[in-house]
């Protein structure tokens, strides 16, 4: 078994005052789940995958893999494989060269390096590339090999620290594809960092975020969409970005420009258990739409019109209390309004309405 465990792991750098890089991090990642560190730069994510790999101090708390604390022992000896942005490949070894190395560190015999080799190769789809130097590879063939390094060693747990930030957009989506089709074929534990939260909703089985380095919510990609814990996760997970206003509470809802957004009654009860007078509502882009001539709506100045083939993405100004703020609707990508009109929106479905506490930035619930 490879499972992990985190146990309020912290590593601090010096300072005045310290940095808490990661603050208290408790996470179990079970045997054999694809889990993704996601958050934005200096969120914390890559320092806790280097603590697992013991690359950084774990300077509170600990962390074991297999059950087995591994919080003061070192990086060679804790069965774990690395793969980094930059891939670190020796130029002067071939592609069979450098996928075997680390077992030719570890004295295993020829034969079993190859057979090793063979077999990764097969599933990377580089069997035809074994000789050739990394000089002769495009980018994502020098990322299979980093990745068929990794798979070789037969780890406990695979760490991949944004392994496809060099790749173009296309090959990106290709790779990311194959990476999720091997992990489950293998089904080795594997942490993955990156700061693209659309990667780590196509690819985690759970995605933890993290914000400042404390641990903001760790959940399926789908849970995380449509329950977002709090303010922060709500604001990052989702593209385009979740519309997130303050409004003045009413006893059926928030009020916002000519439109009373309702909200379900135990919304209602939660926000006057907790004294508020303001509730900070979350709106996705397709929770939106154009309005009837007879619906009650808010006015939407339209400053930018994004046509994405059967989908677009319109943005635009509305008046909230006299501020305007910048709102996005998924429309139809026919018929869509130009820059500079001014278009009615209302709500396509009630129940999409997501509301926060304005002053913690928690989710409200019953």
């Amino acid at each position: 078994m490879a499972e992990v465990s985190f146990r309020d792991a912290a590593r601090v750098f010096p300072g005045n005052p310290p940095v808490r890089a990661v603050d208290g991090l408790s996470l179990d990642i079970p045997d054999g789940e694809f889990l993704v560190l996601v958050g934005p730069s200096g969120s914390g994510k890559s320092t806790a995958l280097r603590m697992l790999a013991g690359l950084e101090d774990v300077d509170e708390g600990s962390i074991s893999i297999g059950g087995k604390d591994v919080t003061d022992v070192s990086p060679k000896n804790r069965d774990i494989a690395m793969v980094f942005q930059s891939y670190a490949l020796y130029p002067h070894m071939t592609v069979a060269e450098n996928m075997g190395f680390a077992l030719k560190i570890q004295r295993v015999s020829k034969s079993e390096i190859q057979s090793k080799v063979a077999e990764a190769a097969r599933l990377l789809d580089l069997t035809q590339y074994l000789d050739r130097k990394p000089k002769a590879l495009s980018g994502g063939q020098r990322q299979r090999v980093a990745m068929g390094r990794a798979i070789v060693r037969e780890p406990a747990v695979f760490l991949m620290d944004e392994p496809l930030s060099n790749l173009d957009a296309k090959l990106r989506v290709e790779t990311r594809a194959n990476i999720t089709s091997l992990q489950a074929r293998l089904g080795t534990t594997t942490v993955y960092v990156t700061h693209d939260q659309i990667e780590a909703m196509t690819m985690g089985h759970r995605v933890a975020v993290l914000k400042d380095g404390v641990l903001q919510q760790v959940d399926t990609p789908r849970r995380l969409y449509d329950a977002p814990g709090n303010l922060f996760v709500a604001g990052f997970i989702g593209s385009p970005a979740m519309n997130l206003t303050t409004v003045p509470l009413t006893a059926e809802g928030g009020k916002l420009d000519g439109l009373t957004v309702p909200l379900r009654r135990n919304l209602l009860t939660a926000a006057s258990d907790a004294g508020l007078k303001e509730v900070t509502l979350g709106l996705r882009p397709e929770s939106l739409r154009a309005a009837g001539a007879d619906e009650p709506a808010m006015e939407m100045q339209v400053e930018l019109v994004e046509v994405l083939g059967s989908d677009a993405y319109v943005y635009g100004k509305v008046d909230v209390g006299g501020a305007h703020e910048r709102f996005i609707v998924r429309t139809e990508s026919h018929g869509t309004p130009a820059f500079g009109e001014s278009i009615r929106i209302t709500l396509r479905d009630p129940d999409q309405v997501h509301a926060f506490n304005p002053e913690g930035g928690e989710r409200l619930t019953a």
